[in-house]
């Protein structure tokens, strides 16, 4: 069997460590008594904290350990849960933890991280140079943080040789079913995905961030402009008509728009259309068409492709997840 580590430490998400620990214990047995066949069990799961104590979770459940990080001889991959505390806190109390991760990148085992758990494998230095994800809220702290990773924060699972990581808080159940799949293989994690009745195979955690449409800033210009974009989004008007509304130039209305939103005008009255287009979408019955039309748009193609590529999802997908009728 294949030897799988959760790294514990306190104050981290309780559900991300025993959610996993299920995931890998019983691939190979759960749909197996189901179908009534032989199990297989296909790993042994243990968990490590750092001196082999139980680990506090911020939920303020306890974990017993199997043993502590100074113990672990070998392992085909080491897990790491998401951080349910403060960030900076937990970085700071966990040398022995980056140490650990540190060792296994020399000697090539699998890493993988979970959601704000990535944190921990960036403050390691084990992401330089690679491509990661995280939680889709916390992508402009990880950006400054660390510099040198390949942060693709819409991704729900990346991979970069023998490091994984997974994005929101309850991605450890696809980066599990991943790592079952390039273990045993595809029919095992997707029985495993059966058993456990949890989608396989999202790719994108793009449909569940926020557009962070209310950015902060001291521009009274722009906060003008913003609030007269949330009324009349739908409108069709140009640039240069925006503008002269607000008796600036264009090039004014781009330059303090970029300084105060990091984006342009364009840019973010689409991101109040594809918000629009959400909310309508989980609130009421309209077709898409329709929907489409209420938001400003008119041609179809485009607006579907543009909304895949803001979200991850086609706008009926994106009903069938999210409606809340």
């Amino acid at each position: 069997m294949l030897n799988i580590v959760l790294v514990g430490f306190d104050t981290a998400l309780a559900s991300a460590m025993t959610g996993v620990m299920d995931l890998f214990a019983l691939a190979g047995v759960t749909w197996n008594r189901v179908q009534g066949e032989e199990v297989g069990r296909h790993f042994n799961v243990r968990i490590a904290s750092p001196d082999g104590g139980p680990i506090r979770c911020i939920n303020g459940i306890q974990i017993l350990a199997q043993l502590s990080y100074a113990q672990i001889e070998h392992a085909d991959a080491i897990i790491v849960p998401t951080i349910g505390g403060p960030i900076d806190e937990v970085l700071v109390q966990n040398p022995k933890l980056l140490a650990l991760l540190q060792h296994a990148n020399r000697e090539g085992w699998t890493i993988a991280g979970n959601c704000t758990g990535n944190f921990l494998l960036a403050e390691a230095g084990v992401l330089n140079g690679r491509c990661a994800t995280t939680h889709w809220g916390f992508k402009q702290q990880f950006a400054q943080r660390y510099p040198d990773v390949k942060l693709t924060a819409d991704q729900l699972i990346t991979r970069d040789e023998h490091i994984y990581c997974a994005g929101g808080g309850l991605a450890w159940f696809d980066l599990g079913l991943h790592m079952i799949e390039r273990y045993v293989g595809f029919e095992v994690a997707l029985q495993t995905a059966k058993a456990f009745v949890i989608d396989y195979r999202r790719d994108s955690q793009l449909s569940y961030s926020l557009m962070r449409l209310a950015k902060p800033h001291k521009d009274e210009l722009i906060k003008h402009i913003q609030a007269w974009l949330q009324q009349h989004y739908a409108e069709t008007f140009t640039l240069d008509e925006l503008a002269q509304r607000f008796s600036v130039s264009k090039r004014t209305l781009i330059r303090r728009f970029n300084a105060a939103l990091d984006s342009p005008p364009n840019a973010y009255l689409q991101s109040l259309r594809i918000e629009a287009t959400q909310k309508l979408l989980e609130e009421t019955t309209l077709t898409v068409d329709a929907v489409m039309v209420q938001v400003g748009y008119e041609d179809a193609s485009s607006f579907r492709r543009l909304f895949r590529n803001r979200t991850g999802l086609t706008p009926t997908e994106y009903r069938r997840r999210f409606s809340r009728r």
